[in-house]
């Protein structure tokens, strides 16, 4: 259980910095060039914190959230997993296999390519919402559980 309460504390770390990044940026984007360097830098920082989060929960928190809730995982596959948190309304497949694309195409751009995928910032920008849903979703259930075991403990 330790190991789990350590990876969604390393999960909050990044949505609040996701958070903190959002309130800085002034939406939409318009171009990349005519942010300010605070601005810059957080948009970075949510890449960046984005990227981490979905990492940590694709690799760690996922798994370890169904063995916590009492589901041996070790013969399950990535796909196996998700379906499991989609029938548990964590997630939606095709939704976070979206997400993973829209990262990993935002993820691997250079600022003088920016200004001409701008359309898809806002995109990423606004659907970073849909992660953090996704993970809040995930840690209700998680924080669900351990209540109840508290309880018959």
């Amino acid at each position: 259980m330790k190991r789990v309460d350590n990876y969604f504390k390393e999960a909050n770390r990044h949505k609040e910095h996701m958070l903190e990044a959002k309130e800085t940026l002034v939406l939409p984007i318009k171009d990349y060039d005519s942010l300010c360097k605070l601005e810059k830098f957080a948009l970075n920082t949510l890449i960046f914190r984005f990227s981490k989060l979905q990492d940590l929960m694709g690799s760690k928190i996922f798994r370890a959230f169904l063995n916590f809730s009492g589901m041996a995982t070790d013969d399950m596959s990535f796909f196996d997993i998700l379906k499991e948190l989609e029938k548990e309304k964590v997630l939606d497949i095709d939704e976070w296999q979206f997400l993973r694309e829209l990262r990993n195409d935002i993820a691997h751009d250079y600022p003088e390519e920016l200004d001409e995928k701008i359309e898809k910032i806002n995109l990423f920008i606004k659907k970073s919402d849909a992660l953090l849903a996704i993970f809040n979703r995930l840690e209700a259930k998680y924080l669900e559980i351990e209540q109840k075991r508290d309880t018959y403990h």
